[in-house]
């Protein structure tokens, strides 16, 4: 997983030393608020802090004996603090450090996700543009139905990741909070000033009413968020897998030199990156059903939620900023056949303009049920290798009466069916003007 597409700021922001860090920022930012509190001498946290080291090994190695980690990491302070240590965690509980630390943690992580999020999107949307008059044959159930353009499915896929940027800003408000507000959450031994003057120093906002722990449905919203995003990236992997079908192939990923598909078979170039994504995203959907069940905990707190953020959070948000690289750059490399959409656009010999041809009938005064019924006879001959649809139709009584040459010609035509998809960018694109650097075929 560790390659190219791997940042390491987000490996770094889940680095051990970087927590312990914050950890001492959280402390120090308390002693100076027990300064302006008259609780400690002036300059105490200026003193600790120029004195303060972190030694990662020497602290696991207290940790073997405490089996606390918070303890451990105290204590290993004191070897270089000195007699200003006392004045670290005075009125403090662990969840007071550990959970105002994490809140940082998740929204460094969070900022790096928001940022490819933002990437992705400037990728959907020049490729959108690109084909926008792309047209190819549209799906449901995995069957023909009628003509879209390829650039309108790319502006779905867009609008669904601007939905994403949306709710990971509101998940990033919401888990961006401090608490330092004793054991039970009662400030029994230090005041609210000492916890608003912490979370303001450190870019957080107060957490209304906490006990002895930020309460985690706010962690379980962050990783549902996550999971969202992770389903959209499986959602275009999947489209993207269908349509690089060998009898299919309308669009493929981009397969590199040297690249080898299969250990037996020479000629195989498989959609590598896209499985690898589907797969990805179960882990983060799974890890969002473990962050759900970390909501409920004993009383004012257990510790059975612990162990579980230690693994999810780090490893979710690895993973979807691993995923939107991949994706980005999936879709900005992605190979795009416009000869055989055509292909398969006629693959059925003008089934898919069925419709069409039935509000046509209805249009000239035919009676919907007559009109459904005549269409559907020619369809299903057509189907059955009887010839092309427009053909079939062309000389059927019931429709002939109804409807000229001209007109049941016009039935056919791919381009009616994208007449409005000018107006459609323009809600999802804002009216912002866009110029590609290649036009897809029509």
């Amino acid at each position: 997983m560790i390659d190219r597409y791997t940042r390491p700021q987000m490996k770094a922001i889940w680095d051990l030393k970087h927590k312990y860090e914050i950890w001492l920022e959280v402390e120090l930012q308390a002693c100076a608020a027990f300064e302006k509190a008259g609780q400690a001498p002036r300059g105490t946290s200026a003193k600790i802090r120029n004195k303060a080291r972190i030694d990662v090994s020497r602290i696991a190695e207290i940790e073997k004996v405490t089996k606390h980690d918070v303890i451990a990491f105290l204590e290993s302070l004191a070897d270089t603090v000195g007699p200003e240590h006392r004045f670290l965690h005075m009125g403090l509980t662990s969840s007071d450090i550990v959970d105002t630390s994490l809140a940082i943690q998740m929204t460094e992580a969070l900022d790096l996700i928001l940022e490819g999020v933002q990437g992705l999107l400037a990728v959907l949307k020049r490729q959108a543009f690109r084909y926008k008059s792309q047209v190819m044959v549209g799906r449901s159930h995995g069957i023909h139905g009628e003509p879209i353009s390829f650039g309108f499915k790319l502006a779905i896929w867009h609008e669904e990741v601007g939905r994403h940027l949306a709710r990971l800003r509101q998940v990033r408000r919401e888990i961006a909070v401090g608490k330092l507000s004793g054991a039970m959450g009662t400030f029994a031994h230090q005041g609210p000033d000492i916890e608003a003057y912490v979370c303001a120093k450190l870019g957080l906002t107060v957490d209304p009413v906490s006990n002895q722990v930020v309460q985690r449905d706010r962690h379980a919203a962050y990783a549902t968020a996550l999971a969202l995003l992770a389903a959209t990236i499986e959602k275009i992997a999947t489209e993207i897998r269908h349509l690089q079908r060998t009898e299919v192939l309308e669009a493929e990923e981009y397969f590199s030199a040297g690249q080898k598909g299969s250990s037996a078979m020479p000629h195989k170039r498989n959609p590598i990156v896209s499985e690898n994504l589907c797969g990805l995203a179960r882990l983060v959907r799974a890890n969002s059903l473990a962050a759900m069940e970390n909501v409920a905990l004993w009383h004012e707190r257990d510790i059975s939620h612990s162990s579980v953020e230690r693994v999810i959070m780090p490893d979710s948000t690895i993973l979807i900023d691993y995923m939107l690289a991949k994706v980005t750059d999936l879709i900005k490399h992605l190979v795009v056949y416009p000869a055989n959409m055509k292909r398969n656009l006629e693959l059925t010999g003008g089934l898919v303009y069925s419709q069409r041809l039935l509000l046509a009938l209805i249009d000239k005064g035919a009676q919907r049920k007559d009109s459904y019924e005549a269409v559907q006879r020619n369809a299903m001959a057509s189907w059955n290798g009887s010839g092309n649809l427009q053909e079939l139709v062309a000389k059927d009584p019931f429709i002939a009466q109804h409807l000229k040459k001209s007109e049941i010609a016009a039935c056919f035509n791919p381009k009616y069916y994208l007449r409005h998809v000018d107006h459609i960018f323009k809600r999802v694109f804002k009216g912002v003007q866009h110029s590609p650097s290649r036009k897809g075929n029509a």
